[in-house]
């Protein structure tokens, strides 16, 4: 049996150990924001924190997450709080169709939890989800006021 928590839940697990972490989520945990995009870690639709960092969960066997602490977008906000990315993201309007989208946020918070103020090519460099609308623009504006809301709340 596998024991860990998601967004502060404990859980456990007793099935295929093989089992990728994102369908345990979708199917069993039954939190569909995270998505399943590529299976081969690619896109990112499938981003969710692991111990505190980015992963794609599409290729996290279950076996692997003994007395891991996982978020997923729902987890994401505190309480009727947003986190400043998901603010950012409905200022800017970045979604089209909003498919890639909780791990796009996914994995900019994990970014501004090491940089506070990340340059373009930070955001180059370490954001490497694909969007197939082609919402970039919004996407990297968004990063940057995210940035700026999350630098204000930290004072």
């Amino acid at each position: 049996m596998v024991q860990f928590t998601v967004n502060g839940k404990t859980m456990n697990y007793d099935g295929d150990p093989d089992m990728p972490l994102l369908w345990y989520l979708r199917e069993d945990a039954d939190l569909k924001g995270t998505k399943f995009g590529c299976g081969i870690a690619q896109c990112g639709a499938c981003t969710v924190h692991l111990n505190g960092q980015a992963f794609r969960s599409c290729v996290v066997p279950m076996a692997s997450v003994e007395g891991a602490e996982i978020v997923t977008i729902e987890g994401l906000a505190d309480g009727e709080n947003l986190h400043p990315v998901q603010e950012a993201w409905i200022e800017e309007d970045v979604p089209q169709c909003g498919y890639c989208q909780a791990g796009q946020i996914m994995a900019t918070a994990d970014l501004l939890s090491r940089n506070d103020n990340p340059s373009d090519d930070d955001i180059n460099t370490n954001i490497t989800n694909i969007c197939r609308c082609g919402t970039y623009y919004r996407i990297r504006k968004a990063i940057h006021r995210a940035a700026e809301i999350q630098r204000d709340r930290n004072g």
